[in-house]
């Protein structure tokens, strides 16, 4: 799911829970119900119950639910098997299982250190 490096879970919303308003918090925020209003975490998991109606923005997203509202995400955005997109995607890294479903445009920015860098030839000092 992610990396090794995943923060551990700090935030549930639960399956049977509707939370409308913005959602601000560190750790991993996982979501199993509604959420109506934007969600800023570090990592955010969204189980298959789960819908959100708002943007979410943190540094590596799982999409198991549905998400109506766009997506910025600085390291990577997988989206499962019966999970849903409609809107936007910002992020280096895309995984879209077969069944996913994205609906909506998608921009891919490359990592700071993958960038290539071009060299210049030095110039050589004339002598005597």
């Amino acid at each position: 799911m992610f990396h090794k490096n995943t923060e551990k879970l700090e935030s549930f919303i639960g399956a049977n829970s509707t939370f409308r308003g913005d959602v601000e918090t560190k750790g991993t925020l996982r979501v199993d119900g509604v959420i109506e209003g934007n969600i800023v975490s570090d990592w955010v998991i969204l189980g298959e119950s789960s819908h959100i109606k708002g943007d979410i923005t943190s540094r590596g997203i799982v999409i198991g639910g549905r998400v109506d509202g766009n997506i910025k995400a600085k390291e990577i955005v997988e989206i499962k098997n019966k999970g849903q997109l409609h809107g936007e995607i910002f992020t280096s890294k895309l995984v879209i299982a077969e069944g996913g479903i994205l609906e909506g445009r998608t921009r891919m920015q490359q990592h700071e250190e993958s960038k290539v860098i071009e060299f210049q030839p030095m110039e050589r000092s004339k002598q005597g």
